[in-house]
């Protein structure tokens, strides 16, 4: 089963590659990985997804916990988290196919970035799903180039588990 992590970290040289060794030493494929920035001056957040069994997934989360410059790991739950990928996409677009592309592309709410001579690059924000139906519509027209980022992610603003975080703080 694929479980997406969101990890807090001191913003400090090795963070990263503390957390992806501890993955590859016990032999498991981070299938999606992210790094930035996060609200708090010296604090990123690493959003990765890995595909394990639900007791590998705690395992894994005791052994991240145990990491230096490690503030706090959480899983995404589906239903509970608004998840979000970004794709740029180049395809085969000869003058008299580029409205049919475009169309479509506007129907996932993406956008033309680039226009050349036969091809065009679209820029798309959207569920990782929703990347991937584009790109299979996209797919006929000729994929030149393609390139997503990982996916990030964070807990809904309506979600009972942050309700229920926040009226303890309170």
């Amino acid at each position: 089963m694929k479980h997406t992590l969101s990890v807090l970290v001191e913003d400090k040289p090795g963070a990263l590659a503390r957390i992806s060794t501890m993955f590859a030493r016990r032999g498991f494929n981070i299938d999606s990985l992210a790094v930035g920035p996060t609200e708090r001056a010296g604090v990123s957040c690493i959003t990765l997804r890995v595909d394990c069994s639900q007791h590998s997934l705690e395992q894994i989360e005791k052994q991240i916990h145990k990491l230096v410059n490690v503030l706090r790991v959480t899983e995404l739950t589906p239903g509970e988290a608004v998840e979000r990928e970004l794709l740029l996409l180049k395809v085969s677009a000869p003058p008299d196919r580029r409205a049919e592309l475009i169309t479509t592309a506007e129907a996932f709410r993406g956008r033309l970035v680039d226009l050349g001579p036969e091809a065009i690059v679209f820029e798309l924000v959207g569920t990782p799903e929703e990347l991937d139906a584009f790109q299979e519509l996209a797919r006929p027209h000729g994929i030149q180039e393609l390139v997503r980022t990982g996916r990030v992610g964070m807990s809904r603003a309506s979600s009972r588990r942050q309700a229920r975080r926040l009226s303890a703080i309170n």
